[in-house]
């Protein structure tokens, strides 16, 4: 998901350097509790594990513009359930950055509204896991409905969030708001997937129980909360 250039004026971009500055804010706090958690090589170590990830995930896997925006497969959930809410943020901010300054870098004006849309629904991914999924459940014990519900909630906050940069930059028209629709309508289509890949990648966590206790990985994911 990219916003596309001159979907927000000039004169309007200021807003996303402001919701962009909250977002980075808070992947700070939740960094300086994972490192009192499990210590700063971890934190650095699933860090740079997921910008790998993110970075791949822009660059390697299709992906299509379709009305405001471009459809891609981010793994937003995965990255979560593998890696843990701080480790994912920092990966998707620093994934996208590199593949804005060496392959994009007219993506970069827009980069506090990527980050913003990419970053708080995985703060709504955080907040709905501790309701779905209960505290004495390892995330390799997840379930289909709940990977689902993981992966509808991340992927509607990018929706929703794409559509709101789309109308604070163009209005209420008709011609943007079928527009909007249609990323919307297509990027849904993302749902399809990533509980499926969720699944198959916890699967084969699950087969590494080598994993278990190392500073790689989630320590949620194999142990109890």
């Amino acid at each position: 998901m990219h916003i596309e250039p001159g979907l927000v004026a000039e004169g309007k971009i200021w807003l996303s350097y402001v919701t962009a500055a909250g977002a980075g804010g808070y992947t700070l706090k939740l960094a300086a509790d994972a490192v009192r958690e499990r210590g700063v090589v971890s934190l650095i170590v699933r860090s740079v594990m997921t910008t790998a990830l993110v970075f791949a995930f822009f660059e390697l896997l299709p992906h299509h513009p379709v009305g405001v925006s471009e459809v891609h497969l981010i793994l937003g959930s995965t990255l979560f359930l593998i890696f843990g809410v701080a480790p994912a943020a920092i990966g998707l901010a620093a994934g996208l950055l590199i593949q804005g300054v060496f392959f994009a870098p007219f993506d970069l004006p827009q980069y506090g509204m990527n980050v913003t849309t990419l970053l708080v629904p995985l703060f709504a991914l955080m907040a709905l896991a501790k309701q779905v999924v209960a505290p004495n459940t390892p995330y390799v014990e997840l379930k289909y409905r709940q990977a689902l519900a993981l992966s509808t909630t991340y992927q509607a906050g990018i929706v929703v969030w794409v559509a709101f940069w789309a109308f604070y930059g163009h209005g209420f028209t008709v011609e943007n708001g079928a527009s909007i629709a249609s990323f919307g309508a297509a990027y849904m289509l993302v749902i399809i997937v990533e509980p499926l890949v969720d699944l198959a990648v916890l699967a084969a966590a699950k087969a590494l129980n080598g994993l278990r206790g190392t500073p790689v990985v989630e320590r949620r994911l194999f142990e109890a909360a």
